[in-house]
């Protein structure tokens, strides 16, 4: 069901600036990426920014020489392109926009791109005031897929599906997972460019000096634990010098993946309701608590304050203060980019008794086309050029961002050339029980919501989990009913 464009804006105008992405601090073309540093943490060694920067580019003739086509089309005409990426990912769309203006400039077709700030405008509502207006650009892709998963349940995308048919996009093929976010109402409204894997990245030099097995890294939760405290040390003074592990470092405004990993459901769209006080999901808030409490949430505090974003020099992974993250495939990147001698591994996410081992959820970027967009086939026909292979092959040799699908997976350099980490993603991506969690018309501001949440857990302020659980999900429950 439809909802009007008013009731919308003043929906997501509340959840502004919610999650942080690619708008904001990412270098990642890859995913969702609300889980990494702020631009500010980038590093200051030009030359080497610039070497990442260039790497990442691609041209047309690379794109034809790896066997890319134009599409037969007798669509022409220009469209506009908001683009939510920052840094090295700013650089590689900018690139792909080149690309494809050069393929398609005989039959008249043009993109031209603004990359705004803060999920293409829809963390902040720039998009849907653009909507209101009637200056809607025609095509937007937003690091956020939960807030942008709000705007198809609230009315403010197009319906794809003729669109898709024109241009012969099929998604019939992409992983169950994806579907999570490309169907609202059993109709689709966003397209996953390529989707990521969730992984606990570990050391295996920490891990032997603290006299555990790198060779078998942890699989349940107990033994992440165990690890944890192993690998943590502690000054005289009581403040920390090196930390195992604080599980929520780099998944500080991603609200559901750790409950996702403990096996709870935040929301079923067959019957339109929350269950946020599932024994699930009390039991991922007081593992949380209990690194609070285990480890003083005040230290943690003073110890995490001058740490550097993801994709900065001084990340705690990367400069020893932390043995394990847990993070997404991108994070390989940033290590090797800024941290090129750090040793690394990586492992699925270990899991409770009951959990979902050995799976993932999908962060990804998505595709959408805005109410008002003016040439929605030509936003569509972009959108295949986007998922082309060719085009997607630096994206993934760069971030290990997986394709949408399985057969996919064949066709990728990584795969071809046998890398054990890309092979690892390959055998989580196919879990049956991956997903998107969480994906409902109010998924944004339930988000900021619970991460704030999750934070008054963490450092104490709410003891009474149970009950606060329930105070929001009645809340956002009310809010989901009134929707209907």
């Amino acid at each position: 069901m439809k909802k009007k464009l008013a009731a919308a804006f003043l929906t997501l105008c509340m959840a502004a600036g919610t999650l942080a992405g690619c708008g904001g601090d990412s270098s990642s073309a890859s995913g969702d990426t609300s889980t990494t540093g702020t631009e500010e943490n980038k590093t200051e060694d030009k030359g080497e920014t610039t070497e990442a920067q260039e790497s990442v580019k691609m041209t047309a003739e690379e794109l034809k020489s790896m066997g890319l086509e134009t599409e037969d089309t007798d669509l022409t005409g220009e469209f506009t392109y908001w683009s939510a990426f920052t840094g090295d990912s700013q650089v590689w769309d900018q690139s792909r926009v080149d690309a494809f203006n050069e393929l398609y400039k005989d039959k008249g077709i043009k993109c031209n791109v603004q990359f705004v700030p803060d999920g293409a405008g829809i963390n902040n509502g720039k998009l849907l005031s653009a909507i209101a207006g009637g200056q809607a650009p025609d095509l937007v892709i937003c690091d956020n897929a939960t807030a942008a998963y709000s705007y198809a349940a609230n009315g403010s995308f197009e319906m794809l599906e003729p669109y898709l048919e024109q241009v012969n996009l099929n998604v019939d093929n992409f992983f169950d997972g994806c579907k999570d976010v490309i169907y609202y109402k059993d109709e689709p409204y966003l397209i996953p460019q390529d989707t990521n894997v969730m992984l606990l990245y570990y050391n295996p030099d920490i891990a032997k000096e603290a006299g555990l097995d790198p060779e078998n890294p942890p699989k349940t939760l107990d033994e992440l634990d165990q690890w944890a405290e192993a690998m943590t040390i502690q000054n005289d003074d009581g403040s920390y010098a090196r930390f195992g592990l604080i599980p929520w470092l780099d998944l500080k405004d991603d609200a559901f993946t750790l409950p996702f990993f403990f096996g709870a459901d935040v929301y079923d769209a067959d019957t339109n309701k929350l269950n946020l006080t599932s024994p699930q999901m009390v039991s991922c808030m007081e593992w949380l608590q209990s690194y609070g409490e285990k480890y003083d949430p005040e230290r943690i505090s003073s110890f995490t304050s001058g740490l550097g974003g993801m994709f900065s020099p001084d990340h705690a992974f990367m400069t020893g203060k932390v043995g394990m993250t847990i993070t997404g495939n991108w994070f390989s990147n940033a290590l090797r980019v800024y941290a090129p001698d750090v040793n690394y591994e990586v492992c699925a996410v270990p899991v409770p008794e009951g959990g979902r081992a050995d799976s993932t959820t999908f962060q990804t970027n998505v595709f959408a086309v805005p109410k008002g967009s003016q040439n929605p086939e030509l936003a569509a026909l972009f959108i295949k050029f986007c998922m082309s292979g060719a085009v997607n092959e630096d994206n993934f040799a760069q971030w290990r961002s997986i394709p949408t699908s399985d057969a996919e997976f064949d066709n990728v350099s990584l795969t071809k050339d046998g890398d054990e980490m890309y092979k690892l993603e390959r055998e989580l991506a196919n879990s049956p029980e991956n997903g998107i969690p969480a994906l409902c018309s109010c998924s944004a501001e339930l988000a900021k919501a619970f991460v704030t949440f999750r934070e008054g857990v963490i450092y104490g302020n709410i003891t009474d989990i149970q009950g606060e659980l329930q105070k929001l999900q009645d809340k956002y429950q009310t809010e989901l009913d009134n929707a209907e």
